[in-house]
């Protein structure tokens, strides 16, 4: 029975020299001196302000993307036990001690520095030669940009790692379909394909190019699987499950587990949810969640609430009414109203509190039991400090004449009667009985004489001096258009109990105290914030190092990251330009030799065996797509683009060097004497990309400091911005 102990266990395993020594080779090139620069460089300022926001449990927006990325920046400061307090607020401040500069940009690090061995297996993968893979790895370690972007507190180091990785896993899934279909390994490297995907897309919607074109490769494999009569249709339909699961339904699960977990970790109130709806702000702690706390749920009449606007632009703002009213005549000769002024107020205020009546009845407190109101009753909204009803009527508002003027009614005995009914109608309803509800409910209010519909003027145009600079409210006709500009929800809300007008003014002065939560689902928050990312635009400002796409392919312009306070040492985001040129060259040759090979192919002239040309045609659909659909869709974007943005693109260009160079020696060198001059030739140029780099090497690391002499040397080009300090 212990028979088998008589024998040692032996354990065999074998190592990948070459992929050791790049992996080695790749960490010695981005870990070393991390923590230099003891200062915050270039996008530091940026992405560490979110960093201190997950620190402090602090709820924060960043249109740039989804959370992943920002989370695992956070996940090296929460290791290095960064407690968030730090002031990013200049490129080039110092860092104080409490901030661990190392465990900071380790991840960032470790991710350029996996890139490397990343590299040499996907050419092995496509099955190129060990040499060629070699070659693609060595250039992915000697380019500069890629150097100084994995070293710092940015996300192109792990965008590209991911990306890499999906490909990688695509590859290994692809080559163990014809023996091993639906085994162990052949599950693994699919569901890792989409988990990989689904992790660059949540680092960086730029993910979601190489995401795009994986789909799109699998899609052809699959139609291939198709008119292969050796698979049952048991078996395709398996096999098309099992793409869907892994390449669709678990990466878009994983995608949503990051906003999860993203909102889990920031429950705090903060700045940033000022930009989110009413509901989502209570569900914060701290903020609008200590005002609302409590609130009746249901509106009645003689409720007494605040109304904010949905749309939040330009700015969020509430219904809100004051003593003064509208100037006889306006500027431009036209005359007004006279009466009230009824605006958009983008702050608290007493002013915007109105009370919800019943126009049968005289009462302005909440009777006992409460009579909400539901979906299509009719109400008039009194302000609560003036007592002065909400009113429209066919008078143009004061900057937009298309539209009715909104006032608040004063009788001024003329034969302009009261027009003060409103309808309510709840927009988010389930069904035509729904009762109104504080923060969860969204309604419009349409005027009962003229059907027009409350909202918030969409020119986002301020009143003049005499309305306070505040926005704009109209009455616009009803169509069967929506925005929400015309959708309300209640905020603030509490049940009226004073009759007396004094009385009320106090009670209107004093906060709400009563015990009902309101908790929004995770999709529904989910919804709200990934919606917000999508549409969120900071105003784009021309920055000194932006650039446009034309600009990259030759490395016409570079990126200044930092500069030494006192020395010449500085580090610049500018790339080994051998390997760019390689890669453009390297680009233009596939194609021109592919169209070549195309034609001949179509007069039945086959210029190489057809295993080499599947093989030519694979890769090109890897690396020609992966750069075409990572740099082409910059063309179409209204944004600042910067030269880190083409760094995915450019890692495709760079994979394409060597598989072309292998295609060269392999099909146009014949004799041994051209073989030889070509081998010579590619040492000499890998010699020189080895110079290159190190000549770059001091604005890449930032050390050594440079003199003037050496910094206009490195000045190759004269749209490069070298900088030098005035003697």
């Amino acid at each position: 029975m212990l028979g088998f102990l008589k024998n040692p266990i032996v354990v065999t395993a074998e190592i990948n020299m070459n992929l050791l020594a790049l992996t080695v080779m790749g960490l010695i090139s981005r870990l070393r001196g991390l923590s230099y620069p003891r200062a915050v460089v270039f996008d530091e300022v940026y992405y560490g302000q979110f960093v201190s926001l997950y620190m402090k449990r602090i709820f924060f927006v960043d249109d740039s993307g989804p959370p992943f990325g920002h989370m695992l920046l956070a996940l090296g400061g929460y290791l290095g036990g960064f407690d968030g307090n730090f002031l990013w607020n200049r490129i080039g401040a110092e860092y104080s001690l409490n901030v661990p500069v190392w465990s900071l940009r380790l991840l960032p690090a470790l991710a350029g520095a996996l890139c490397v061995p990343l590299a040499y297996q996907i050419l092995v993968e496509m099955h190129f030669s060990h040499c060629a893979a070699l070659g693609a790895a060595l250039l992915i370690l000697l380019e500069n940009s890629l150097i100084t972007q994995s070293r710092f507190m940015l996300l192109e180091s792990i965008l590209i790692f991911f990306i890499l990785l999906a490909v990688l896993c695509f590859l290994k899934f692809y080559n163990s379909q014809s023996y091993s279909a639906f085994s162990g390994s052949w599950w693994f490297w699919l569901l890792l394909t989409g988990v990989a995907c689904s992790c660059a897309v949540g680092v960086k919607y730029m993910g979601l190019f190489t995401y795009m074109l994986l789909l799109v490769i699998a899609g052809l494999h699959f139609w291939h699987m198709i008119g292969d009569q050796n698979l049952s249709n048991v078996s395709l339909m398996c096999h098309f499950l099992a793409r869907g699961l892994a390449l669709i339904l678990i990466p878009v699960a994983i995608y949503l587990s990051f906003f999860y977990v993203h909102l889990a970790l920031l429950y705090r109130s903060g700045p940033h949810d000022q930009i989110m709806t009413s509901a989502f702000q209570a569900s914060l702690e701290g903020g609008l969640a200590r005002i609302t706390q409590g609130q009746p749920l249901e509106v009645a009449y003689g409720s007494q609430i605040t109304l904010r606007n949905v749309l939040g632009k330009p700015m969020q703002c509430w219904l809100h009414s004051h003593k003064n009213t509208y100037p006889i005549r306006y500027d431009n000769g036209r005359g007004s109203s006279h009466q009230q002024q009824v605006t958009c107020y983008p702050f608290k205020d007493v002013n915007n509190w109105w009370i919800v009546k019943d126009p049968g009845m005289q009462q302005l407190v909440v009777s006992n039991p409460p009579r909400p109101v539901r979906h299509g009753h009719i109400v008039q909204l009194v302000h609560g400090i003036t007592t002065r009803y909400l009113n429209t009527h066919d008078v143009a508002a004061p900057l937009s004449p298309h539209a009715q003027e909104v006032s608040c009614y004063i009788d001024y005995n003329i034969s302009m009667p009261a027009q003060n009914l409103w309808r309510v109608e709840i927009v988010n309803r389930e069904s035509d009985t729904d009762v109104w509800k504080t923060i969860l409910s969204e309604v419009r209010f349409v005027h009962v004489n003229t059907s027009a519909v409350l909202k918030v003027s969409l020119s986002g145009a301020s009143l003049p001096e005499w309305g306070y600079r505040q926005l704009e409210v109209v009455g616009e006709k009803l169509s069967k258009g929506y925005h929400q500009s015309m959708v309300w929800n209640v905020e603030e809300h509490r049940y009226g109990k004073s009759q007396e007008q004094k009385e009320r003014e106090v009670e209107l002065h004093s906060p709400t105290q009563m015990d009902i939560s309101k908790n929004l689902s995770f999709m529904a928050k989910f919804a709200e914030l990934q919606w917000k990312i999508l549409t969120l635009k900071n105003e784009d400002t021309e920055h000194k190092y932006s650039s446009s796409a034309l600009d990259w392919i030759t490395m016409d312009t570079n990126i200044a990251y930092w500069l030494h306070p006192t020395s010449g040492a500085q580090i610049h985001l500018i790339g080994n330009i051998l390997i760019w040129a390689s890669a453009n060259v390297a680009a233009l040759i596939y194609v021109c030799l592919s169209l070549w090979y195309l034609v001949r192919r179509r007069r039945r002239i086959y210029d190489i065996p057809e295993d080499a040309w599947q093989l030519w045609a694979s890769a090109g659909r890897i690396c020609v797509g992966g750069w075409a659909v990572n740099y082409l869709p910059f063309f179409l974007m209204e944004k600042t683009l910067f030269l880190y943005h083409y760094l995915p693109a450019l890692t495709f260009q760079i994979l394409l060097i060597p598989v072309v160079l292998q295609h060269l020696s392999n099909h146009l060198c014949r004799s041994l004497l051209s073989k030889s001059m070509f081998s010579a030739f590619i040492v000499a140029w890998f010699s020189s990309v080895y110079l290159v780099y190190c000549t770059f090497s001091p604005v890449t690391y930032g050390d050594p400091a440079l003199s003037v002499a050496e910094l206009k040397d490195l000045r190759w080009k004269d749209s490069w911005n070298i900088l030098i300090r005035k003697q």
